[in-house]
């Protein structure tokens, strides 16, 4: 604790640090830790939404569970894809691929600081229901713009900063009733 007794993000990451097994991603939402791990299924969406972005953006400006800070209560979040403005730091793209242990994160508080954030584009794919959830717009801390489709389409971008297509087609899927990989 600091000398006024608050509990910061630095400090509560710092302490993480030693205590997560290797193979598992933290998080800290709205001042609670969530642990999740890193499974196939995950990742292989994760490095295809990466590499269909490297069509627009150098590997510079593309991060993949790196901290970000965001507003709200104690919002240290790792999101799966995150790409850079070219003359800024802050996002213009982020996606999650939900995990089943904190979906509810990715569609709700997750969403509500990314909005608060600005970011113009926040993707959630959902390798459960084999759909992906696009929110654009944001504006007085939500999004106005929203559109779902399954895995198989292509989840068209060009009319927003990222300006491009991301293909869906050969995203994986969890096999229903079947124990994620």
């Amino acid at each position: 604790m600091t000398d006024g007794g608050v509990l910061t993000l630095d400090m509560m990451f710092e302490w993480l640090e030693g205590l997560v097994p290797e193979g598992y991603k933290y998080e800290i939402v709205g001042g609670h830790v969530f642990f999740t791990p890193q499974r196939d299924t995950h990742w292989d969406i994760t490095i295809g939404i990466l590499e269909q972005l490297r069509a627009r953006y150098p590997i510079k400006r593309l991060l993949s569970d790196v901290r970000r800070d965001y507003p709200g209560h104690l919002n240290g979040f790792a999101p799966d894809v995150v790409a850079l403005g070219e003359d800024s730091p802050e996002a213009e793209f982020v996606a999650e691929v939900i995990s089943r242990e904190t979906a509810g994160n990715d569609y709700g508080p997750k969403k509500a600081a990314y909005a608060a954030a600005g970011v113009p584009v926040y993707l959630i794919v959902d390798p459960y229901t084999a759909e992906w959830h696009l929110h654009t717009l944001p504006r007085d801390g939500r999004y106005h713009g929203y559109v779902r489709f399954g895995f198989g389409g292509e989840i068209d971008l060009t009319g927003t900063v990222v300006g491009l297509t991301l293909r869906t087609d050969g995203f994986p899927r969890y096999a229903t009733g079947a124990k994620p990989r």
